[in-house]
């Protein structure tokens, strides 16, 4: 199947600006601080839940003084912070596992999340980490995805990124101003990279925080110590039903511009959804990493992205004139012009906050944007995460354009979700073979789009988030910490690792504990089959410590890093 829709010479001519469509359209950004407001069960429950958060942050400054969080906007979770109060109870409720973990990032700052999955499912399971946004963007805000691809089948972390809600304001010691203002940006790259690394970590390769980038000084102590104290988890506690092939990132406004960057840089990511918005990797990320700076040079494209954005930004400001039709789907369409898989759809009288939930009247946004983002993302890591065939469906459905719960509460009875300014569009292939290529979705002529989803008529995130689990007799997957007295160590072994595609080795440099060990040459490197290769590593001497693996290939085509956590006890093996 090959749908056209003018990719080859896409019309750049605006409409007239019309005046009293805008006022219609702009009116949309209240919709949901409306319905918040007039709704006296979710104002009380908002009241009762922000007084249990605030007892939480109070015990938990009283029994782990150590933790540096007092100056963030949302360090109290209440009202505008607190996010949809209606998933707090999601784990309580038999819905699902939420475990709350904490972790050193390379700057020494103690992150702050938690873990999402079902009781129901297959023993192993695709995994998607989500970076929020800046200012006032707690992870509670994002909860909704937590919620809503634990039950499509995925282990799911949401945290806060330094500097917002229970993470710490400041780095440690030598690094403490790392990171500070978390507004310039760098937590959202760096810390995208950290979480990734504790999401994959396990009982067998322990997390390892990687060297800071300003300084190259380890935070690994700290995490050591809290680990013992029996604060910070060693390792991630769902990472016995978890995949590692088979990794997906989003992110929401700079934690967008940090998954777009790092998910295609990383070679652990398989596809990226950018919540307002997409950007291509080209673009600078916010901070070098002089520790590191391979990690911040500019990746090709080559990982399937989807960009979802709306009508109106940060702030609340009506437009003047008739927008470019073009200008959300900039990045979309450099993935095309890449020969990679993207998208871009935009919301109809949208806000920056449609992908975040804020319980605030100023920080509004439409009623059924943050649906139709639970159902985009979900579907976008359902094909290329997930490997579902079935997902094709679900991204080429019409519902979004004559959705009956969106035209009961538009002014002018519109059911069409997508944005009537901004173009969305879809450059896709298809599980059955052929693409599917449409330069703009809402008025559904391009051929093979479908009402034929799959899918229940009446679709919403907190219906599908709120469902029974499996019996409360199936307990959480687990995965013990190797006894220290078990570990015996080891002086030699060897590190698996993906052959880069496509390209010629010519050496390999080891870095371990960020400090360099060796050069390898390509001579010394050995193959092990099915695209793999194994690297030889030589301690000085017997260590049951956790090493921080770091190999960096050279080759005709430039520099592959990969990085590994590895405690080295005889008969553990490193991947």
């Amino acid at each position: 199947m090959l749908a056209l829709c003018g990719f080859a010479a896409v019309p750049t001519a605006t409409a007239a600006f019309d005046p009293a469509y805008e006022q219609s359209n702009y009116s949309k950004i209240d919709e949901r601080g409306k319905r918040d407001a007039a709704d006296p069960e979710f104002q009380a429950l908002l009241r009762a839940k922000g007084a249990e958060r605030e007892a939480e942050r109070l015990m938990i400054t009283a029994t782990d003084p150590e933790r540096d969080f007092a100056a963030n906007l949302c360090s109290r979770h209440m009202d505008g912070c607190a996010g949809d109060v209606r998933l707090y109870d999601w784990d309580k409720n038999g819905f699902g596992i939420r475990t709350p973990v904490l972790w050193v990032a390379r700057n020494g700052a103690i992150l702050s999340g938690h873990l999402w999955m079902t009781k129901e499912g297959p023993a192993k399971r695709p995994g998607i980490v989500v970076t929020s946004g800046s200012v006032q963007a707690p992870e509670e805000l994002y909860w909704h995805a937590g919620a809503t691809l634990a039950k499509r089948g995925y282990i799911v972390l949401t945290y806060d990124v330094q500097g917002q809600g229970y993470s710490d304001t400041n780095g440690e010691g030598v690094d403490r101003d790392e990171g500070v203002p978390s507004q310039a940006g760098r937590p959202f790259f760096d810390q995208t990279e950290d979480a990734l690394d504790f999401f994959l970590s396990s009982a067998a390769e322990p997390y390892v925080p990687r060297p800071s980038c300003t300084t190259g000084t380890s935070h690994a102590a700290r995490q050591e110590r809290r680990v013992k104290e029996g604060r910070n988890a060693a390792f991630n506690p769902f990472a016995v039903s978890l995949d590692p092939s088979r990794i997906g990132l989003a992110g929401h406004s700079f934690g967008a511009a940090g998954v777009s960057f790092v998910g295609q840089k990383d070679p652990r990511v398989k596809a990226i959804v950018a919540w307002d918005n997409l950007r291509a990797p080209s673009a600078p990320p916010a901070s070098n990493c002089t520790s590191a700076p391979e990690s911040r040079t500019a990746p090709p494209i080559t990982k399937p992205s989807l960009g979802i954005a709306n009508d109106y930004g940060l702030f609340r400001m009506a437009n003047t004139g008739e927008p470019d039709p073009l200008a959300k789907s900039e990045a979309s369409r450099a993935f095309s012009a890449a020969g990679v898989d993207s998208g871009q759809v935009n919301i109809r009288g949208g806000t920056h906050y449609e992908s975040s939930y804020i319980p605030n009247p100023y920080f509004s946004a439409t009623l059924r944007g943050i649906d139709f983002v639970a159902w985009y993302t979900g579907a976008w890591f359902d094909k290329y995460v997930k490997g579902d065939a079935s997902a094709d469906a679900r991204l080429l459905t019409t519902r979004w354009r004559d959705d009956a719960e969106e035209a009961a509460v538009d002014p002018t009875g519109d059911g069409n979700m997508f944005s009537r300014y901004y173009r969305s569009r879809l450059d896709i292939g298809l599980a059955s073979g052929g693409r599917f290529l449409c330069e703009d979705l809402r008025p559904g002529e391009c051929p093979g789009l479908s009402p034929a989803d799959g899918q229940a008529a009446a679709y919403g995130y907190l219906k599908e988030a709120n469902t029974a689990d499996a019996p409360p007799n199936a307990g959480p997957p687990s995965e013990a910490t190797p006894p220290v007295g078990d570990c015996r160590g080891r002086r030699r072994f060897t590190v698996g690792l993906s052959r880069p595609r496509g390209a010629r080795i010519k050496r390999a440099t080891l870095y371990l504990n960020g400090h360099r060990v060796r050069s390898i040459s390509r001579r010394q490197l050995r193959a092990s089959g099915r695209g793999r290769i194994r690297v030889p590593i030589k301690l000085r001497r017997r260590t049951t410590q956790p090493l921080r693996i770091r190999v960096v290939f050279r080759t005709d085509r430039g520099r592959v890093v990969y990085r590994r956590g590895f405690r080295p006890c005889a008969g553990s093996r490193a991947r």
